[in-house]
């Protein structure tokens, strides 16, 4: 577990690891198309876009990139942080369970 993070309860019980899955890898989606974004900013030569500027452009270069961002996750070709995040929400998980399950016995010793 990370230093200084406490474990609390998972709201709706605990979450199944395929649930955990997806949610890691979206999280490494999230990540990777936040790193991407300043690659293609600069990618032009002489500040010139690759996919030829305008305003649609605009509003459309972030969907490109959440897209292949999100492409690279599920594919297993992002940044490849996916598993150590399953790996930390699934200890995060055990836990907070055990803590529950303990606070639940001392309660029920009382």
């Amino acid at each position: 577990m990370l230093p200084g993070l406490i474990p609390t309860p998972p709201t709706g019980g605990p979450q199944t690891p395929a649930r955990m899955r997806q949610a890691a890898q979206a999280f490494e989606a999230q990540v990777f198309a936040q790193l991407l974004r300043p690659a293609f900013e600069a990618a032009g030569p002489d500040g010139k876009s690759p996919f030829g500027g305008g305003a649609a452009e605009g509003q459309w270069k972030p969907v490109l990139l959440d897209a292949f961002a999100a492409s690279a996750a599920r594919t297993g070709k992002g940044l490849g942080l996916q598993e150590m995040f399953l790996r930390q929400m699934l200890r995060t998980q055990e836990a907070a369970l055990h803590q529950s399950s303990t606070q639940n016995a001392q309660e029920i010793s009382r």
